[in-house]
């Protein structure tokens, strides 16, 4: 063993045995080989990157084949890099296949450059979800329901990919759905899993649509199972909902043109039924509230407390105080909230907990 080493270290640190180096170079074909190779291994990640690393090293390889059998002349150099080249050739089949199988339908395709490449969803969890709705798109026809208040049951979740869906509720507007929005998100988060109920709104097409839907079993057994698909379609449907709200929103108008905000409590007072109930009593506790303090009545003078026409009173050595006003506030949500009458309010404290939002919204 001993032997073995030291002649493989003196072969090592002594000089070439070649009697003599050869004074022609290579042809072209193995400097071109070499030169292809060398921009081969330069190639990057990912699938494309692949693409560009497997390319050149065929191409090299090739050039190597044909070296040894042209120049070389030699068996073994041809039958080593024919095998690294079809190796290479190999596995840029394998990567045409994986994108072949990879393709979805332009519909599908668009809605995942749409919504999940910006939240950096892998393409295998989107499979998941496309697969859950059975890759299907359904249609509306222009005016056709997709939901009919009280008969439509809460039996699937949509997402509209075109077209244009009207939202009302007893025949009032109410808002539009647009396009990469859910149709149903407020009833889906409403409703338990375990429980049945139906549409409180119609929803109607305005122009020819087109969507995708998934069944409510199917949709609820994928999310209990995948783990990450139930958060990314929590903050999709939070997201949802929430523009929803801020449509609802730009709809609540007072009489005098302001705008509120669904988001403050007092809005609860407003739009609860207390107000309704007040009727014409709370106009008039409005009309009070706005108008201006008055100043108390005096008694008026009787005959004997006339004072003559020719005196004056004494001059005051200070000027007399301006009376005071009462200050009428800025019209807003808040003051709104103050007009309600005070029994109202009182039977809303006395019950410790806070006000709910109205079961039937104002006229708008």
């Amino acid at each position: 063993m001993s032997a073995d080493s030291s002649t493989l270290g003196q072969r090592l640190w002594q000089g070439p045995v070649c009697a003599g180096w050869k004074q022609d170079v290579e042809g072209a074909l193995y400097h071109l080989a070499n030169c292809v190779l060398l921009l081969g291994f330069m190639g990057g990640s990912g699938v494309y990157g692949c693409f560009y690393l497997f390319g050149f090293l065929g191409t090299g390889y090739v050039c190597c084949v044909l070296w040894g059998w042209f120049n070389a002349c030699g068996l073994d150099i041809v039958i080593w890099n024919f095998l690294l080249a079809t190796a290479c050739l190999l596995q840029l089949a394998h990567l045409v296949y994986r994108l072949r199988k990879d393709t979805l339908p332009e519909e599908f395709d668009l809605l995942y450059r749409t919504l999940c490449v910006p939240l950096q969803v892998p393409m295998q969890a989107y499979k998941e979800i496309v697969r859950c709705c059975e890759e299907q798109v359904l249609t509306l026809a222009t005016e056709q329901t997709y939901a009919v208040e009280g008969e439509t049951p809460i039996d699937r979740l949509s997402l509209l990919l075109s077209g244009r869906v009207r939202v009302s509720q007893d025949g009032q507007f109410l808002h539009y759905i647009f396009p990469y929005q859910f149709m149903d998100s407020p009833e889906w988060e409403s409703l338990p899993p375990s429980e049945e109920g139906v549409f409180q709104v119609t929803l109607t097409a305005e122009t020819p649509c087109s969507y995708i839907s998934w069944p409510r079993k199917s949709l609820h057994l994928l999310l209990a199972k995948e783990r990450y698909i139930s958060r990314l379609f929590s903050v999709l449907l939070g997201y949802d909902i929430s523009e929803k709200i801020y449509a609802l929103n730009e709809k609540l108008f007072a009489k005098f043109g302001l705008c509120f905000d669904i988001r403050l409590p007092s809005l609860y007072h407003v739009l609860g039924s207390a107000a309704s109930d007040a009727g014409p009593e709370s106009e008039k506790e409005d009309e009070e509230v706005h108008e201006p303090a008055a100043a108390p009545p005096q008694a008026a003078p009787t005959p004997d407390q006339h004072m003559p026409s020719c005196s004056r009173p004494p001059a005051a050595t200070h000027p007399p105080a301006r009376p005071s006003r009462a200050r009428v506030s800025r019209p807003d949500s808040d003051g709104l909230a103050s007009r309600i009458p005070l029994h109202s309010y009182s039977q809303v404290m006395s019950t410790g907990q806070a006000p709910l939002a109205p079961v039937s919204t104002p006229e708008l």
